[in-house]
């Protein structure tokens, strides 16, 4: 599994120690017969932070399955925990069918795999917040999204100037008017049952996946605007952060969208092949039947009744991705 920083952070030795790159972008295509996903991703390191404390889903991958996870407790425990989280996460849903019970399992086991890596190494806090979206069916017109603790996710419309629409709600105990923490978090075992949604996506719209470090500070709307500009998809991501960061985000950011776009012309072309193909089986089939006829039966004058031909003609595709990485 490719992460945007390592699974074990540098160590910290004051002012001379490695520091990760600030800001990291990804961008990706996802293509099927029926539709095709962009993809692009973008996270940045706290101001006062040596590493960063959030991770995400690298985006080649081989199953429509994305995940951001936000650190909690500071430090490499949380770093761990969240590179970890998305790791299990994944090694657990990929390449398998994905429905409400394979992600409800998959967040408790990841919830006490995690507790358990961080208790063998010492007695700190250690734990992870997260989003996740994966889709579903041939077109990816459905979604499942899952969520634990504040990271969040928002559905972008086609066109318009409508803000981003929140779909998650934050799983903090204030909202639920139990004791702090702050938030229920993978990995310290207070999690019972995942959030987890369906949701629709129609051609051209946007699933974004982001930490608090970005949704604390930008707006519905604010994030809306930026993210229908023209500009590659990748560098809207990176202004999301840099807004953010105007905004007075001191924290690690993470964003990931997915957008989604079906392949019409495509899908006219296959159906018009799958017709071409069907005509010529049936003369193929007729033309077959005539001669049989012909070589049975000696009278010039006899008549006959063709019957009903059926045909049929079938085509497998496989998925095709493409991936490329920068660093500004």
């Amino acid at each position: 599994m490719d992460f945007v920083t390592p699974i074990e952070p540098p160590p910290v030795r004051g002012d001379s120690a490695p520091r990760e790159s600030a800001t990291t972008t990804r961008h990706a295509v996802r293509l099927t017969p029926w539709v095709r996903l962009e993809l692009a991703a973008a996270s940045t390191r706290g101001r006062r932070r040596e590493v960063n404390e959030d991770a995400h889903s690298a985006l080649s991958g081989s199953t429509p399955l994305y995940v951001v996870a936000d650190g909690v407790g500071g430090g490499a425990m949380a770093a761990r925990a969240s590179r970890e989280l998305v790791h299990r996460l994944h090694d657990a849903l990929d390449a398998h069918r994905i429905d409400a019970r394979a992600i409800r399992n998959a967040v408790l086991r990841a919830d006490r795999e995690v507790g358990r890596t961080i208790a063998r190494e010492t007695d700190d806090a250690g734990a992870a917040t997260m989003a996740l979206c994966a889709g579903t069916g041939m077109l990816l017109s459905r979604w499942l999204i899952a969520w634990v603790g504040d990271c969040r996710v928002y559905r972008l419309s086609a066109g318009g100037e409508e803000p981003a629409q929140l779909l998650t709600v934050d799983d903090t105990y204030k909202h639920l008017s139990e004791a702090p923490p702050p938030a229920r978090m993978i990995g310290n075992g207070a999690v019972s049952s995942p959030n987890i949604d369906r949701v629709a996506l129609a051609g051209g719209e946007m699933l974004v996946l982001c930490s608090d470090g970005i949704h604390k500070h930008v707006g519905p709307g604010e994030m809306s605007e930026v993210l229908r500009d023209s500009a590659p998809l990748a560098r809207r991501c990176a202004r999301l952060l840099a807004l953010a960061r105007v905004r007075g985000s001191r924290d690690d950011a993470t964003v990931l969208v997915v957008r989604r776009e079906p392949r019409h012309e495509r899908v006219a072309l296959m159906v018009a092949a799958g017709l071409l193909v069907t005509a010529i089986a049936a003369a193929i089939v007729v033309t077959a039947s005539d001669r049989g006829f012909r070589g049975s039966h000696r009278a010039p004058t006899a008549s006959y009744d063709t019957g009903r031909v059926v045909a049929s003609a079938e085509s497998s595709f496989s998925g095709q991705t493409s991936s490329r990485t920068r660093e500004p």
